[in-house]
């Protein structure tokens, strides 16, 4: 990374910014390699995925104010992940996932006292589906409910935006990742075109 950033043009020109197209490209090709893929495309993705985080590394160590570099990218993950595990790294006991969470939530809220909403902190740049099902959660958290999604069809743009935020909201509360649920329906949407278009 270092050689690259100090000898290649396009490299040593690169933001932060300029970035992020190939950081959620990248994100996505390891979900595919994930979902679909190999073990061969999960390792070559999951490299590309780490050169990103390496390049923006090696860009905030340019930083002429506030320079960081991978080494303290690693010590801040690994003090945050120390944090959120006392049932690992102190004296706490976690015998279910359930428990687990409850330390996981408990950390995360004493690193976060200077929000003040429970919707601080949640990216807006998330795929619409996965987002909606992000705040429904936080909604819930604070007794805000979705309203159930009608019987008959949507007559409107803002009647389907309702409609499809009450469907995150039933996946939601039944456990359900609305977004993966959609792709992989998707998946299955692609092979039924490719049959067809083998057919004719």
């Amino acid at each position: 990374m270092h050689a690259v950033r100090d000898r290649c043009v396009w490299s040593q020109q690169i933001t932060h910014r300029d970035l992020v197209p190939y950081l959620i490209e990248e994100s996505h090709e390891v979900i595919d390699a994930v979902e679909s893929g190999t073990r061969d495309d999960l390792r070559e993705e999951l490299g590309d995925l780490l050169w990103q985080v390496l390049f923006h590394a090696a860009i905030a160590a340019q930083d002429p104010d506030d320079p960081f570099d991978i080494d303290d990218v690693a010590r801040t993950l690994t003090e945050k992940m120390v944090r959120r595990h006392p049932h690992v790294f102190a004296g706490e006991v976690a015998e279910t996932p359930e428990q687990v969470l409850v330390h996981w939530n408990a950390a995360k809220a004493a690193e976060k006292r200077t929000r003040r909403s429970v919707l601080d902190g949640v990216p807006r740049g998330m795929p619409a589906l996965a987002l909606a099902q992000k705040i429904a959660g936080r909604a819930a958290g604070v007794g805000v409910t979705v309203a159930a999604a009608p019987a008959t069809a949507p007559a409107s743009e803002a009647e389907l935006g309702d409609a499809l935020l009450a469907l995150v909201a039933a996946a939601r509360a039944e456990g359900w990742d609305a977004e993966r649920a959609l792709r992989e329906r998707l998946r299955l949407l692609e092979d039924d075109v490719r049959t067809a278009e083998a057919g004719s």
